[in-house]
């Protein structure tokens, strides 16, 4: 066969494949958190798969784009509402900005396309360029808001315990093998052939192993959690507004006082949780030390681990930084230690390059001029480790996993503030992507946000309780103390590394030993 010559039909021609990557795009959405029609999750990519086939990768990249484009549109309608609400522009800008970011954001998936036609025109099997495709692009492209495909399947535990093993990526794949699975019988019939029956029921055989390893994962992991030490902890949510967080400082901190002491009441604490900057009112971090004792920390009467803003003197033109903090205290008030927030929202927190050139604040003065932390110790106080992180920290494996590397840990928290996105699905999209953590590195994880969802996780997954949006609320859960390293926790994301590089050597380079045959060759 000739180099070169094309291999069954032709590809679907740009409207064909515009329906196509439209189509994709929807049942994504219908498939992700906030709608959560799980099940569409074996079947969402199938179209765009299908409409992939074949392509060249200049078109490719724009069919992945516009399904990219189409499931971030629907999928973060949310920031319309808080752009309207918090950027003093009119609705048709808002759209205007919105859409510019989810056009960046779709570029996710036109990496994906454009990858995996580039390693097919090179002659690679296309089911395996597009899983190439697939891993890269879920690895290598930067997001502002970041997501995984494997959310779609958050609420069935026995899918998600592959996250131990390889994150959610490596979850995730068990659901591309159905999708071209699926695709499979729409390339049989366009070209006229026999299904292959054995490609088919390889790749559906991917999530019922990854069940099963799931089922028996759960069995031990729960008999372990049994003969583990225990304690109580809880949570607060104190539900105050943005403005009024601001405005009212004392009543916030009057509220998380008050719903600890409940707390402390029911029963002993060994923790309580307060959300990000559930302190309001800037500390001088020189300070802190004596500030917070005397203010109200000894007050709270229990170990305690709350967000706090803290600010520093610097010798240039910014005059100060700020730094977005969790303090731990112990029973008696006194700072055990600190966590500074390292994963800051570009233009709402800081200026991109603000610190090498200060001047750019001078500028722009009214901006924020928060500063990223540089330690990924896990905050002590006395037997227990806590590995915490700020706001979307948690959403991002591979940085909770530097965390959780850096000491040994016996329990995860996260303090976020998801109040600027209103009563919206975006909090539980929080949720269901953060909660994998747990998986990953098997310990309790626990989140307070100031107002919701709150929650506590156990180490399959499962959500122990929460809480609803927009309420005030506190919980306490029993915990499990956990160590441990998991195979996600010492690899990390190095395997995923190594496959993008494979995808970006096959859509350079034809396989050994194999003669390039076109575009439409080779679906196995």
């Amino acid at each position: 066969m000739t180099a070169g010559k094309s291999v069954g039909l032709p590809p679907f021609n740009a409207r064909t494949a515009a329906i196509l990557a439209v189509s994709s795009g929807v049942l994504y959405f219908l498939a992700f958190p906030g709608v959560d029609v799980w099940p569409l999750g074996f079947v969402a990519l199938a179209p765009l798969v299908v409409a992939l086939r074949g392509q060249t990768p200049r078109r490719a990249a724009w069919i992945g784009w516009l399904a990219g484009f189409t499931m971030t549109m629907l999928g973060f309608y949310w920031l319309l509402e808080m752009l309207e609400t918090f950027s003093g522009f009119g609705l048709p800008l808002c759209v205007l900005f919105m859409a510019i970011l989810c056009a960046y954001q779709a570029g996710r998936i036109a990496l994906l396309g454009f990858l995996c036609a580039r390693a097919e025109r090179k002659g690679w099997p296309f089911g395996l360029s597009f899983g190439l495709g697939f891993v890269a692009s879920e690895q290598v492209f930067p997001l502002l808001f970041p997501w995984f495909y494997a959310a779609t399947v958050h609420p069935i535990p026995a899918l998600v315990q592959l996250a131990e093993l390889g994150g959610p990526i490596l979850v995730a794949l068990p659901l591309v093998a159905v999708n071209l699975a699926v695709a499979e019988f729409v390339f049989a019939r366009r070209e006229a052939r026999p299904v292959r029956r054995k490609l088919v029921l390889a790749l559906a055989a991917a999530p019922l192993v990854a069940v099963i390893y799931g089922v028996v994962r759960i069995g031990s992991v729960d008999a372990r959690v049994a003969r583990a030490p225990k304690g109580r902890v809880g949570l607060v949510q104190a539900n105050m507004s943005l403005f009024g967080k601001r405005k009212e400082k004392a009543e916030g901190l009057q509220r998380h006082l008050r719903l600890t002491h409940e707390l402390s009441r029911e029963g002993p604490l060994e923790l309580v949780v307060w959300s990000e900057t559930s302190v309001m009112g800037a500390v001088d971090e020189r300070a802190v030390g004596t500030a917070l004792p005397e203010r109200f920390s000894r007050e709270i009467g229990v170990p305690a681990l709350f967000g706090a803003v803290l600010v520093k003197p610097v010798s240039d033109e910014r005059e100060y930084v700020f730094y977005n903090t969790a303090i731990l205290t112990n029973a008696a008030g006194d700072v055990k230690g600190r966590y500074d927030k390292q994963f800051l929202l570009a233009f709402g927190e800081y200026i991109p390059f603000g610190d090498t050139f200060p001047a750019l604040y001078r500028a722009s003065p009214n901006s924020s001029r928060f500063t990223p932390g540089t330690s990924l110790q896990p905050l002590a106080d006395g037997a227990h480790e806590i590995a915490t992180f700020i706001c979307y920290e948690d959403i991002v494996p591979g940085f909770v996993n530097s965390i959780v590397r850096n000491g040994d840990p016996d329990l995860l928290v996260n303090l976020t503030n998801d109040a600027w996105f209103g009563d919206t699905t975006e909090p539980w999209i929080h949720l269901a992507l953060a909660k994998m953590r747990a998986v990953e590195h098997r310990r309790y994880f626990v989140r307070s946000t100031n107002s919701g969802v709150s929650a506590f996780v156990d180490p399959v997954g499962r959500v122990v309780a929460h809480t609803d949006t927009f309420h005030a609320r506190a919980l306490a859960s029993e915990v499990a103390w956990l160590r441990g390293s998991t195979v996600y926790g010492v690899l990390g994301d190095l395997p995923f590394w190594l496959v993008s590089l494979l995808a970006l050597y096959a859509a350079l380079r034809p396989p050994p030993e194999r003669r390039i045959v076109g575009p439409g060759a080779g679906f196995a």
